[in-house]
Formats: C-alpha cells, structure tokens, sequence
C-alpha cells in the first residue's frame, strides 16, 4: 500500500459522505493504491455507519475515555499500511483528487522534503468575502512560518512520510488543540516541508460562522503560544461544533 488516508472523526454524518464518496474512485483507487482508514472518537450518530460502506478499516472507541484528535490520528497511523500518511479532518473536500495525487508523485515522493502541507479555503458555495480575506492572510502565515523554518501544516490536511512520522513519535497526545503545529514544528527541525499553494483543499465555515474569526483566531494563538513553551495545548477540550 502506498498511501493511506486516516480520517479521525466525531459525530460527523453530515460533512463525512462527502469526503468518503470523493475518495472512493476506484479507478484512482487502483492507480494510487490507497487505503481508507476512519478513527473513531465515539460518535453517538450515523458516522461510523457511514463509514462502514466506505473505508476500508474502522477504528472505533470501546471506552468511556474522553479522545481528543492527536489521540485519533495516532490510532489510525497505528493500523494504517501505507508508506505515505494523509491525515484529514473529516470536513474536508479536495478541489481535484487527481492533481492531488499527481502533484505527490511528482512533487513530493521523489524529494527529500519530510512533509507535505497545503492551502486550506472554505467550501466555495459557503464561502464569503471575510473568509477570503482571513484565509488568504492565514495561508500566507503559514507558508512564511514553514519558509523561514519554524514548521507548520494544519490539520485540516498533512501527509507524512512513514518514517518521519514514526521517527518524531507522532502526534502529542497532550495537545487537544495545536496537535498539527506541534507536529510540524517537531519535524521541521529533522528536514524540510513541501508546502504549496498550486494543491488546495476545502474546509467547513462552521467554527467561524458560530465564533467568528476573532475569537477562533485568539484561541489559535493562546493554544500555539502553550504548545510552544509548554508542550501541552492550553485547552483540555476542542470544543465540538457540528
């Protein structure tokens, strides 16, 4: 297996359908040779019954233990069989599946970057001029934080070689929010992360539309300043909007 896709969600049977029947082409299927992998937190509605009729291994938890994201991601890496991980936020939708992977194959597999991050936008039928505004400014810190070395990708879509991944002990457990900075920050110290504009993926507007940009972006912030100085995200708990 070459890649695999790991998916960690929460009650999330409205956004998931739409991931999971963009990633179920079986002729990219074949070409790419990918796998499907849904790490499940404990969903109380239809979501790991959705994935049962897509992906090709669910993991699901059996216990009372409250799971945060860092904690999910690093159960799906734990099963997964490829030698390239993409994690995703079970929101997300790509702009062309196919440039996707073919921008991996040219573009990432053959270099010695560690780590491949992207541009994230807003769903374009959602979409407003303040998301386009923050978004632009935000892609661009980010891909400044990654030119001058400091290591950034979010979570909403972050491929890792294998080895990296296993190397750097993966995601912080200790981390409920800031886990994809943390990350990115670790490995970036060990070599370099690809991180392009030309490959885009999409995200849901809901946090913003529910907290506005500001108080998103203020909780971004205080929990990067944690992760830095105290290897722990500020906040126990990601709050849950669906």
């Amino acid at each position: 297996m070459k890649y695999s896709f790991i998916i960690p969600t929460l009650n999330e049977e409205a956004r998931l359908p739409k991931l999971l029947n963009q990633l179920n082409d079986a002729r990219l299927k074949s070409k790419y040779q990918f796998e499907i992998i849904i790490s499940d937190g404990g969903s109380t509605d239809n979501t790991v019954s959705i994935a049962n009729k897509f992906a090709d291994k669910i993991i699901t938890k059996n216990d009372s233990h409250l799971q945060n994201i860092a904690e999910g991601r690093n159960i799906g890496a734990a099963s997964a069989s490829g030698d390239i991980f993409i994690f995703l936020n079970g929101d997300v939708l790509f702009k062309n599946l196919l440039e996707f992977f073919e921008f991996l194959e040219n573009h990432f597999l053959p270099s010695k970057y560690l780590a491949f991050t992207c541009y994230v936008w807003i769903y374009p039928e959602e979409s407003r001029f303040t998301d386009k505004f923050f978004h632009t400014i935000y892609n661009t810190y980010f891909f400044l934080l990654n030119y001058f070395g400091i290591g950034m990708g979010r979570g909403e879509c972050q491929i890792i070689r294998r080895e990296v991944f296993e190397q750097v002990g993966g995601y912080n457990t200790n981390c409920a929010a800031g886990e994809d900075f943390e990350l990115y920050k670790r490995i970036r110290k060990l070599g370099k992360i690809l991180y392009s504009k030309k490959i885009y993926v999409f995200e849901s507007p809901r946090r913003f539309r529910k907290l506005g940009y500001l108080r998103v972006s203020v909780s971004w912030i205080l929990n990067s300043i944690s992760v830095i100085f105290r290897k722990k995200s500020l906040h126990n708990r990601w709050e849950q909007i669906r």
